[in-house]
């Protein structure tokens, strides 16, 4: 997929993009390659994989949730190079947005690529997920927690619920495993107090493999217990 292509896919789903922020994705593309020279980011480097399995892939979220309803405080959780929060601010620029991952090399390079891109209202932060949950200056604050590529649902829902305030939501990008991963993950859910809202299947263009959206409200407190130490979720998940 090619930029002019991406364009126009996204503006088949009623997202127009100005001269501007495409200009802003070619700076991403040329920013995440040379980057990458220098640290582990990605290993799609082709410009027509990265507008597709990136940036198209990211904003695909777009297609099942109203991102320009107001300018939402959305917490990504593991982002990465930024996905999917960045190629999102950059289509939907009012949202406010907060990157948790846990190598600090990467948070350098979100700084970085933010300052290059001109981005305003984004904050980058180095920690844990488990550790950035039990903090109170973070817990049950955001409207939107988003993760995509990140972990299993009874793992990932243990990072981003504790996160979501009541009545907001979390947003989690899968692949062809969507459907298994719910099932192991509904308990987690019910405890964690999520409810699975929709969950959305489409297909991405060219290359042709499944993607889902999940979107969960949050509709009740998280217990306080909950996300346990760093490392526990992932070697004994609620399930």
């Amino acid at each position: 997929m090619n930029p002019d292509q991406f364009q126009a896919a996204l503006a088949e789903k009623g997202i127009i993009l100005s001269e501007r922020q495409m200009e802003q994705y070619e700076i991403y593309y040329k920013t995440l390659v040379e980057w990458n020279e220098k640290m582990n980011l990605t290993a799609i480097t082709e410009k027509e994989d990265v507008f597709l399995k990136h940036f198209y892939d990211s904003v695909s979220a777009a297609f099942y949730f109203d991102f320009k309803e107001k300018p939402f405080a959305i917490c990504d959780v593991g982002a990465g190079a930024g996905f999917p929060s960045i190629p999102l601010k950059i289509a939907f620029p009012k949202l406010q947005i907060t990157i948790v991952d846990s190598l600090n090399k990467r948070i350098t390079f979100l700084e970085h690529l933010a300052r290059v891109l001109q981005l305003e209202n984004t904050h980058f932060i180095h920690d844990r997920a488990e550790t950035f949950g039990q903090n109170s200056v973070y817990r049950e604050k955001y409207e939107i927690v988003m993760a995509r590529a990140v972990a299993r649902m009874s793992v990932l829902s243990e990072l981003c619920l504790p996160i979501v305030q009541v009545g907001g939501t979390f947003i989690a990008m899968k692949g062809a495993q969507a459907d298994e991963e719910l099932q192991g993950g509904k308990k987690a859910l019910k405890v964690l107090g999520g409810e699975l809202k929709g969950i959305h299947s489409f297909t991405l263009p060219v290359e042709e493999s499944e993607r889902n959206i999940l979107i969960i409200s949050k509709e009740k407190k998280t217990p306080k217990q909950y996300p346990r130490k760093a490392g526990t979720p992932n070697k004994s998940p609620i399930e």
